[in-house]
């Protein structure tokens, strides 16, 4: 590769400079419809030459019914080793309000596995601890079709906990908002926002252990490569925890980036650069 930061022919150029990936899901595996078969043969093949895979999403979901989705969208459990989500880390932030009413914003059942065996009563607002955000409650919907409500939020001190910190996610080739938007819309008017998914620690802690587990040894960060298709969440996180990053430019930047036509080296460098993520390069979609 004569550019260690610019664009890829494929994965297999990275192995076996990088034994472990911490791989993105949703836009880099699959698009909410269906999986990139050419995503997850990389990943197989990655594996299949000795290395380790951490599906690594900002699903506000425990990974169990993460994981009967893949299985649904046709992402071949060889290429994977475990799974850590976002709601996998959200749950322990939510432990604390066992026996006490916290208010649901999201889909009213899909998320319900997020509570499970965790004790807390769902209810409105107005006599609720604290708000948890999965998602906005209909895919159309906007953040600031929101502001009236997270006011009175943030006049009851009420801390948000965000189970999905991504702004927006792709769903076929349509953007739709996500957890993490309306998260941002809390915190500039004066709202406290808690996180635990992408770019934050804790999921990257728990996805380390999962390596760990897996290889059954202690594994250096120089050995991990973060992919993703988020600056926000996967480039900034890769940075945070000192691990480098590849940029999967096709999805959620795909029309800023002209990913899929004529991509400019300096556009995409400049676009990761404030993270401080080390790209290790980027290419539009995952491939071996």
């Amino acid at each position: 590769m004569s550019d260690p930061h610019g664009p890829l022919a494929g994965l297999s150029r990275l192995y076996p400079r990088y034994r472990v990936l911490f791989c993105d899901v949703w836009g880099v595996v699959h698009n909410g419809l269906a999986a990139f078969p050419p995503a997850v043969d990389a990943l197989s093949r990655f594996r299949a030459a000795g290395g380790t895979v951490i599906l690594v999403t900002n699903a506000p979901r425990p990974s169990a019914p993460i994981i009967a989705m893949l299985d649904q969208l046709g992402v071949a459990r060889s290429a994977w080793d475990a799974v850590v989500s976002s709601g996998d880390a959200t749950r322990a932030m939510i432990a604390p309000y066992r026996g006490r009413v916290i208010h649901h914003v999201g889909p009213p059942t899909i998320d319900d596995a997020l509570y499970e065996g965790l004790g807390v009563i769902r209810g409105p607002a107005e006599t609720a601890e604290a708000v948890v955000v999965t998602d906005l409650d209909e895919d159309d919907d906007t953040p600031d079709m929101y502001r009236d409500r997270a006011a009175l939020w943030q006049s009851r001190n009420l801390p948000l906990i965000c189970a999905n910190p991504d702004k927006v996610v792709e769903v076929g080739d349509k953007l739709f908002y996500c957890g993490g938007a309306l998260a941002d819309l809390y915190s500039e008017i004066g709202g406290t926002v808690l996180m635990a998914g992408k770019p934050y620690a804790p999921i990257y802690a728990e996805a380390l252990r999962l390596a760990e587990e897996a290889l059954g040894r202690a594994v250096a960060r120089e050995e991990i490569l973060a992919v993703g298709d988020s600056v926000r969440t996967d480039a900034t996180g890769a940075a945070g925890f000192g691990i480098d990053f590849l940029f999967v430019t096709g999805s959620i930047h795909a029309e800023e980036l002209d990913a899929f036509g004529e991509a400019d080296p300096s556009d995409i460098r400049d676009l990761v650069a404030p993270s401080g993520a080390t790209m290790a390069g980027y290419m539009p979609r995952l491939v071996w």
